[in-house]
């Protein structure tokens, strides 16, 4: 009987990750951010529209949704790490701080856990924003599909 452990990241197009590595994207948000994501989910909250009301609220500002914020870690894990054919399995993030319209944000993810048997990697992500502050915290586990050879 073999005790030998398959290696489940053969045909991964950018192969196993190692822990530690690290990917960044940074962007910046504009009212066509907002305006495609309500087009998408039917989100026309008014703190994304009402720039008066908006101003007067807790954020002081017109403020993108959520989705637009934490879109950022989808380009990173499906571009960049662990790269193409990456989904997510299982989120959890914390929204700790609003960003705006206009406003410079960068994601960042970086492996911790890789399981040798399956392309399957536990990530700790975060978008901050231009001035460092963390905007989004959490952790994420992704799996990627091997698309060499499919």
């Amino acid at each position: 009987m073999s005790t030998e452990t398959k290696d489940g990241w053969v045909g991964v197009v950018k192969g196993r990750p190692q822990v530690g590595a690290f990917a960044e994207r940074t962007r910046r948000t504009k009212m066509s951010d907002i305006e495609a994501f309500t087009d998408i989910t039917g989100d026309r909250n008014p703190l994304h529209y009402d720039r008066a009301l908006a101003e007067k609220s807790v954020f002081g500002k017109l403020i993108v949704q959520g989705g637009v914020t934490s879109g950022i870690l989808n380009a990173l894990v499906a571009e960049d790490l662990p790269g193409p054919g990456t989904v997510f399995l299982e989120v959890a993030w914390k929204f700790v701080k609003a960003v705006g319209v206009d406003e410079e944000i960068t994601g960042r993810v970086e492996v911790k856990e890789v399981r040798p048997d399956k392309p399957i990697c536990k990530i700790e992500t975060s978008v901050r924003n231009g001035q460092g502050e963390f905007c989004l915290t959490g952790t994420a586990t992704v799996f990627t599909v091997p698309l060499q050879g499919a």
